[in-house]
């Protein structure tokens, strides 16, 4: 299993708020009204941001192990650790919603049939693809 450790920089806000960023990843920015909820968001800010290059098939950068002056002075580093095999696995199951089309008269047959649509297009995705069924529980 991967495990990344990212040094999170935190900013404090005048609420006791803080905007966290990731040097080592560019256009990776998180928020939290406290310390614990920045923590939290900044995880799955750079879990999200991962998965996001691993989806676009970009290259994961290295953890650094030390920041410049600019970005640590006056503010919290804190090290991030993410596990992106974990995240995508989670990612990639997540069930998401998809719009289809039918004639009135077929849906109106499924809904007295109390059809779930959901299983039945999984399942016939996954045959028309040729896709081997696999126990999930």
């Amino acid at each position: 299993m991967l495990t990344l450790t990212y040094l999170a920089v935190l900013e404090a806000g005048e609420d006791d708020s803080y905007s966290v960023y990731f040097p080592d990843l560019p256009g990776c920015f998180s928020y939290g009204k406290d310390l614990n909820e920045a923590q939290r968001m900044a995880t799955e800010a750079a879990s999200l941001h991962v998965y996001g290059m691993e989806c676009d098939k970009e290259e994961i950068p290295v953890p650094s192990t030390t920041l410049s002056k600019e970005d640590t002075e006056g503010n919290i580093v804190m090290p991030i650790t993410i596990h992106p095999d974990l995240f995508r696995i989670k990612k990639d199951n997540e069930r998401v919603k998809t719009n289809i089309t039918l004639p009135a008269w077929l849906k109106r047959i499924a809904e007295e049939q109390k059809v779930n649509y959901s299983r039945l297009l999984e399942t016939a995705l996954m045959d028309y693809l040729q896709i081997p069924k696999i126990d999930r529980h």
